[in-house]
């Protein structure tokens, strides 16, 4: 199996109707299709079960949080790859799955674009990058909606941080693309709407305390005052522009990446 596709939800019924058809529609069916709920009370539990000949596992029950429930699915999982589309979240059109396994990949994550919906209304995409830099990751690129991870790395790199509340999954990218050095492709192609009305975008100040206490977890206390000059020093796209600021954010990279490889030898 190539493919797992997962869907969590919890008493979001309309959103998870549009993500069921979004993938039972796909003309390439190659897949196996896991839905985790958390013990929904609006009826999605009645709507998995009345589809559940369509589904390959199943189970409605309280979690700890999203990546509780997203660590359940891979370890459900028996595909090469998992696919996170929850519930709310859909693929742009029926050739997505087709189009992007017909070209044989085995790079360890797979990505493309991310249109991003608020109340519905479009309001932009989300475009990966051929090459990415420790300030790609940063910046939150590749997006997990629009991303297809060897479930391989969840055992090898560790499985969503369960601590966290809304930025594991920036932590896992940060932690394989970013440090790790995993080999990665990015393919121009729409992948998945998304609708920007979730946690991680009305608790601010949370995703902020948190993806602080990732940075503080990775980068030495010693580099820490040099990345939060380069952070600071503006916008993203002017950093992007500078060489001499982008020479020191891969030097930067590559050190952390040498200083983790070192610790995990002792």
């Amino acid at each position: 199996m190539k493919l797992s596709i997962i869907t969590i939800n919890l008493n979001n019924l309309a959103g998870l109707k549009k993500t069921f058809d979004s993938v039972i529609s796909q003309t390439d069916n190659d897949f196996e299709y896991l839905i985790i709920d958390g013990g929904s009370t609006d009826g999605s539990y009645e709507f998995i079960e009345k589809n559940s000949e369509k589904i390959n596992y199943w189970v409605s029950e309280s979690d700890h949080g999203i990546y509780h429930a997203m660590n359940k699915g891979i370890k459900q999982a028996s595909g090469e790859y998992c696919f996170f589309l929850n519930s709310g979240d859909y693929l742009v059109n029926d050739q997505v799955i087709k189009k992007v396994f017909r070209q044989n990949l085995g790079e360890d994550i797979i990505f493309g674009n991310l249109l991003v919906f608020f109340d519905g209304k479009f309001k932009g995409k989300s475009n990966g990058k051929p090459t990415l830099t420790f300030l790609d990751v940063y910046s939150s690129i590749p997006k997990h909606q629009s991303s297809f991870i060897k479930r391989e790395l969840f055992h090898r790199f560790g499985f969503y941080n369960e601590d966290l509340k809304i930025v594991a999954d920036w932590e896992f990218f940060l932690k394989t693309i970013g440090f790790g050095e995993v080999s990665y492709k990015y393919l121009e192609l729409d992948i998945s709407c998304f609708d920007n009305d979730g946690i991680s975008n009305n608790s601010g100040n949370l995703t902020i305390d948190e993806r602080n206490s990732v940075i503080d977890r990775y980068v030495p206390a010693m580099m820490r005052p040099d990345y939060e000059v380069m952070m600071n020093y503006g916008k993203y796209e002017v950093l992007t522009k500078n060489r001499i600021t982008m020479f020191f954010l891969r030097l930067m990279t590559k050190c952390l990446s040498v200083l983790q490889s070192m610790s995990k030898r002792k």
